[in-house]
C-alpha cells in the first residue's frame, strides 16, 4: 500500500453560465487533479479546488514529494507530516493542497480493502443525499426565473447568493421566495456585511422564513456572529469560518454559528471533516457541505460523507448544475433535487485522462474580481 508516483493536473471547467456573487463573477472552477499509484498497481484519485497560486505550489514543493514512500492508509500521519513541514501556522495556505492528496489516499484504501468509503466511515446513515439548487443572480426577476427552472426539476431547497446591496438583498430574497413557496429558503453573504448592517438587514429578512443566514459578517469575527445569534431571530451558519478543525472548536466555543458548512478541500481532507462533524454533533449543531465546483471526483467524496455523517442532515451545496462538462466517465447525477451514494469501490468514480488534458490550464482565472468592471474589486464588509 506504499505510494510510489504522484501525478498531477490543473485543470479549469468552464460555467455554461456566468456566475456573481459579493466576491466578484466566475466564469468557471479551477481544480487539482491528483492520481496515485500505489506499489501493487491501485490507483486513486483526488481533486481539490484552486482559489489561488498558493495551492498547487504547496502541492508540488510539500505535499507530492512527502507522499511517495507513505502507505495510502496512514492519513492522519501524512497530513501531520504536512503542517509540520512549515504549515502549522499556516494551515489555511496548506488545506486545499494537502485534502487532494489526502483524498487520493482514501480512494486507494477503498480500492485495496473493495469497499465504498462510507464504509470505512461508519456505514450508510443516509443513501440519498438531498442538494440546495444553487442561485447567483442580483436581479429579481433574473432569479426569480431559475428559481423557477430548479423548481420544476424537483428541488426543495435553495439557496440565493446576496451581499450585494441593500435593495438587491431584500428584492432577491422576496423573488426566490415568492416562486418556491414554502419549500426551504437560505441566503449567503459571503461576509459582505458589517454588524449593524447585519442587525438591520436580517430584520427585513426575517419575514421570508430564512432556515439561515451564511457568513453575514467577515469570517474571523466569530465575536459579531455570536453577537449576532443572540440579537435577532435567524439563524447564523459559518462557512468561511470553518476552514479547519480548530475553526470548528473555535466557533463552538464562542457559540458563534447555529448551522456549520464544513468542506473537505478547505479542512486538509475528508478525515479532518469527519473529526469536525463529531465536535459538532457533540453540542447538536447540524451540518452542510460547502460547494466550489466540484467534478465528480471531489463531489463523490463529499456523497460518501453525506452518506456517513448523521448531523449532515442539512441539504448540501452543489454547483453541478453550472459546469458544462465533466472528467469522469460517469459523471454524478442530480434527480429530482437529490444525489446518490456511489457503490463501486473507493469513492466510485472512473476518471478519464483524455478529459483531464482537454481542460489542462496553466493559471487560475476567474475565482475573484469582475472582468467586466475592471476596477471594481470587493471590499469587505461592503456595506
Amino acid at each position: 500500500m506504499i505510494i510510489t508516483e504522484v501525478k498531477h493536473w490543473l485543470i479549469r471547467m468552464p460555467f455554461n453560465e456566468e456566475i456573481l456573487w459579493a466576491s466578484g463573477r466566475r466564469i468557471g472552477t479551477t481544480r487539482l487533479i491528483v492520481r496515485i499509484v500505489t506499489e501493487d498497481g491501485t490507483i486513486g484519485w483526488g481533486e481539490s479546488i484552486c482559489l489561488i497560486d498558493t495551492v498547487q505550489a504547496v502541492f508540488e514543493k510539500v505535499v507530492a514529494p512527502l507522499a511517495i514512500g507513505y502507505p495510502v492508509s496512514d492519513i492522519e500521519r501524512f497530513t501531520r507530516h504536512v503542517l509540520g513541514a512549515g504549515y502549522y501556522h499556516h494551515k489555511r495556505a496548506a488545506v486545499m493542497a494537502m485534502s487532494a492528496m489526502e483524498m487520493a489516499m482514501w480512494d486507494a484504501l477503498g480500492k485495496i480493502t473493495h469497499q465504498p468509503l462510507y464504509k470505512l466511515w461508519g456505514g450508510a446513515w443516509r443513501k440519498e443525499i438531498h442538494a440546495s439548487a444553487y442561485l447567483f443572480l442580483p436581479d429579481p426577476v433574473a432569479v426569480a426565473e431559475k428559481a423557477k427552472y430548479f423548481l420544476d426539476l424537483g428541488y426543495t431547497s435553495f439557496k440565493a447568493k446576496i451581499g450585494f446591496s441593500e435593495r438587491a438583498d431584500v428584492e432577491v430574497t422576496e423573488a426566490v421566495r415568492n416562486v418556491i413557496g414554502n419549500n426551504e429558503l437560505r441566503v449567503d453573504i459571503n461576509g459582505a456585511w458589517t454588524p449593524g448592517t447585519a442587525k438591520r438587514m436580517l430584520a427585513k429578512l426575517s419575514a421570508y422564513d430564512l432556515s439561515y443566514a451564511e457568513q453575514p459578517l467577515q469570517l474571523d469575527d466569530l465575536v459579531g456572529h455570536a453577537k449576532l445569534r443572540q440579537s435577532q431571530s435567524v439563524p447564523i451558519a459559518l462557512d468561511e469560518s470553518a476552514y479547519t478543525l480548530e475553526d470548528v472548536g473555535n466557533i463552538i466555543r464562542m457559540e458563534a454559528a447555529d448551522v456549520i458548512l464544513l468542506d473537505p478541500q478547505e479542512a486538509g481532507g475528508c478525515w479532518q471533516t469527519i473529526k469536525a462533524a463529531g465536535v459538532a454533533e457533540s453540542i447538536g449543531i447540524p451540518l452542510s457541505l460547502h460547494s466550489g465546483g466540484e467534478m465528480s471526483i471531489a463531489q463523490a467524496a463529499y456523497l460518501h460523507l453525506a452518506a456517513s455523517i448523521p448531523n449532515m442532515s442539512v441539504s448540501i451545496d452543489t454547483e453541478r448544475h453550472y459546469l458544462a462538462d465533466d472528467i469522469v466517465a460517469n459523471p454524478l447525477r442530480i434527480e429530482n433535487g437529490s444525489y446518490r451514494v456511489p457503490e463501486s469501490p473507493g469513492l466510485g468514480v472512473e476518471p478519464q485522462i483524455e478529459k483531464i488534458l482537454q481542460y489542462q490550464v496553466t493559471d487560475i482565472v476567474g475565482a475573484y474580481l469582475d472582468s467586466s468592471k475592471p476596477t471594481w474589486f470587493p471590499v469587505k464588509p461592503a456595506f
